[in-house]
């Protein structure tokens, strides 16, 4: 949590400090990693990421033991989830927990690549897969870290997950039905069966069940 909160806070400091970034092409090299740094900063700033994430490439090439890499990273990596970017968020997480990561951070950084994949669902049709693989990570993480501080928002997120798997599951069947495939039907009722929730349980709220926890 320490560490944590320092990254953060150093993110912060310099976003405030680092003003409006620039627009010139990114053709610069052999920079001090200050320099670097602060252009990410600049970038992030004036909301251009693909910028930022240059620079970032810049930084790592020259300077990959700097001290200033940890709180890059993760400041590209917060940067990308406020721009609902989740993909690169998720990547920039992966980079910190490769090179960075001990179990205290790792609690952390895990709880935020599962908040991405979880945000990262926009269809529940087309992301079938992604609602599968958020639902065996939010299962991993309950058994990594049982006692996290995220634990409440990772059970609701694991909620409702179970509802939008429920719901696909019922919609799926109804539309077998509708095409007369009963023997299609019954294959995703039965999955249903052995689901963690019910459709009683289920309201579906009117920003959608995926995300609204984080509004």
């Amino acid at each position: 949590m320490v560490l944590k909160k320092s990254l953060l806070a150093g993110a912060a400091a310099l976003l405030l400090l680092s003003g409006c970034g620039s627009d010139e092409e990114v053709t610069e090299f052999n920079k001090p990693a200050l320099y670097w740094y602060q252009q990410i900063a600049n970038s992030i700033s004036a909301h251009n990421m693909d910028k930022a994430d240059e620079y970032y490439i810049s930084l790592k090439s020259e300077h990959m033991q700097s001290p200033l890499m940890p709180t890059a990273i993760m400041m590209l990596a917060q940067a990308h989830m406020q721009n609902e970017e989740y993909l690169l968020a998720g990547y920039y997480l992966d980079e910190y927990n490769k090179r960075y990561a001990d179990y205290s951070t790792m609690e952390y950084t895990e709880f935020m690549k599962l908040k991405a994949s979880f945000l990262g669902i926009k269809d529940v049709y087309k992301d079938q897969k992604l609602i599968m693989d958020s639902i065996n990570k939010a299962k991993i993480y309950q058994l990594r870290y049982p006692g996290s501080e995220y634990a409440p928002l990772v059970n609701t997120m694991l909620i409702r997950l179970y509802m939008a798997q429920y719901l696909l599951n019922e919609n799926i069947a109804a539309l077998y039905e509708r095409t007369d495939k009963p023997e299609a039907a019954k294959i995703y009722r039965e999955k249903n069966k052995h689901s963690f929730v019910e459709m009683a349980d289920i309201t579906p709220p009117e920003k959608g069940i995926i995300g609204e926890i984080f509004d």
